[in-house]
């Protein structure tokens, strides 16, 4: 399955709270129990070192096992640290096989705070 395409817009200072559910061809929820998953923004493609990364380790994604739900979760003070500017991310999937899925991925932009 190739992977879907969203353009994420991530504001400044504001909690950052997404929810997509995987589903299959039938349109069925695809059970994530035993998965992990992995997320990376970074300003270019090529660039080393990620500008946010949320991983269920460390808890800014959440899997709803059977509901096929995938929860990103970035807190507003860990937003605001964030630098203006637009790149791209993709957000990947790993069964307890190992098996890799890259469920989405696309551009960003973070958007800047004016009220602070």
């Amino acid at each position: 399955m190739t992977a879907g395409n969203y353009s994420l817009t991530v504001e400044q200072g504001s909690t950052l709270s997404l929810v997509i559910t995987y589903k299959d061809s039938a349109g069925s929820a695809i059970n994530l129990t035993g998965y992990t998953a992995r997320m990376a923004l970074r300003s270019d493609i090529e660039d080393s070192s990620a500008v946010l990364t949320l991983t269920t380790e460390n808890g800014r994604i959440a899997l709803g096992g059977g509901a096929g739900t995938v929860t990103l979760t970035v807190s507003a003070s860990d937003t605001a640290a964030l630098t203006a500017g637009n790149g791209v991310y993709d957000l990947e999937l790993i069964s307890s096989g190992g098996v890799v899925t890259r469920l989405i991925e696309g551009s960003y932009s973070i958007v800047r705070e004016v009220t602070r």
